[in-house]
């Protein structure tokens, strides 16, 4: 019993590890973005290449990964599929979109309703109700969330933005629930390479059509008090917010679980204002920081909630009674088939 709790305690921390690694990463993109953007790229350039680059890193080790076993994605394809479009493409050109038509802070905090969204979803489709501690530490997170977005000051709200903005938060719920699922058999490494691709023949096929705009330049890339060659900036997107962020978000999310693992990756609103604070030189305000407090709490709470929900399993069906030989009587009865009770 003490070995199963250690080893339990030990995946716990490992999941933690990684998912806050993948928050920070996930959360590096938007700064690291910003002095590209602010050079002449248009954001969708931007996220393509991030995408691209990120599938072509991870297309070799995911393949590799499988070992052979390719049926693995055969029978998976249409759930890398799902992952490709709506986890990887759909969440972020929903993004894009919604901060067109409204204040970046609120379609962000939309995009990050998405625990709330898992826990739905688990809750009706599974049937993992969710305990009291859960619910109250997804309220806290929601409300630290809010005040590191600053949102309290108050904001406009655009009917087509907030649309834009669930779909981005569709994106980040379906992206939690299918990292947590290792009932595929895909090694997690694949998993990220599969949808990568997928996303990045969306991305290219949306840029082609006229739908994103593809606007780039060689400029250097401008952050506070430095500058980066175009390159170095682009690259980084590409290894650290896109390959080494999904790889690890999954890799945490199969630990975790995909409620608490879309919990801790609020942290990635926290570590967005910290990258921004580093490299643009916008520090974060008091009420933020009392946000990011808030969003641990709100994490902590909900590990100690799903420590007290119970584990919800289905029962094995009931084995098809065998047909056991009763010798005859001298009388000459028939044989009976033995029967649970007999």
């Amino acid at each position: 019993m003490a070995l199963t709790h250690d080893a339990g305690s030990s995946r716990t921390a490992a999941g933690l590890t990684l998912a806050l690694a993948s928050a920070a990463s996930f959360g590096l993109s938007g700064a690291l973005a910003r002095g590209l953007l602010d050079t002449g790229w248009s954001a969708g350039a931007a996220v393509t290449v991030r995408v691209l680059i990120a599938a072509v890193v991870l297309v070799v080790p995911g393949a590799l990964a499988l070992r052979g076993r390719w049926h693995l994605l055969r029978d998976n394809a249409g759930l890398v599929t799902v992952y490709g479009i709506a986890a990887v493409a759909g969440a972020q050109l929903c993004y894009f979109y919604a901060v067109t038509y409204m204040q970046v802070s609120v379609a962000l905090l939309l995009e990050y309703t998405a625990p709330v969204a898992v826990v739905v979803w688990l809750w009706l489709r599974h049937g993992h109700r969710p305990s009291g501690l859960t619910v109250l530490g997804g309220l806290l997170a929601l409300g630290g969330l809010a005040l590191v977005l600053d949102v309290v000051s108050g904001a406009e709200l655009s009917t087509a933005g907030v649309l834009w903005a669930l779909g981005a938060m569709v994106g980040a719920a379906t992206y939690f629930v299918i990292s947590a699922d290792e009932s595929n058999g895909l090694p997690g490494i694949s998993l990220a390479a599969g949808g990568l691709v997928v996303g990045a023949v969306v991305l290219l096929v949306a840029g082609g059509t006229g739908l994103l705009p593809f606007d780039h330049s060689t400029d250097d890339a401008v952050y506070d008090g430095f500058t980066v060659p175009w390159w170095v900036a682009v690259v980084a997107l590409g290894l650290v917010t896109a390959a080494l962020a999904y790889v690890t978000g999954i890799a945490a999310g199969r630990r975790l679980g995909s409620r608490l693992a879309s919990f801790v990756a609020l942290g990635e609103v926290l570590a967005a204002v910290l990258w921004t604070w580093a490299l643009l030189g916008e520090l974060p305000r008091p009420v933020q920081l009392a946000g990011g407090l808030l969003v641990l709490a709100g994490v902590v709470v909900v590990k100690l909630g799903e420590g007290r929900a119970p584990l919800l399993v289905e029962p094995l069906p009931e084995p098809d009674p065998v047909p056991v030989p009763v010798p005859a009587s001298e009388g000459g009865a028939e044989s009976l088939s033995a029967r649970p009770g007999a």
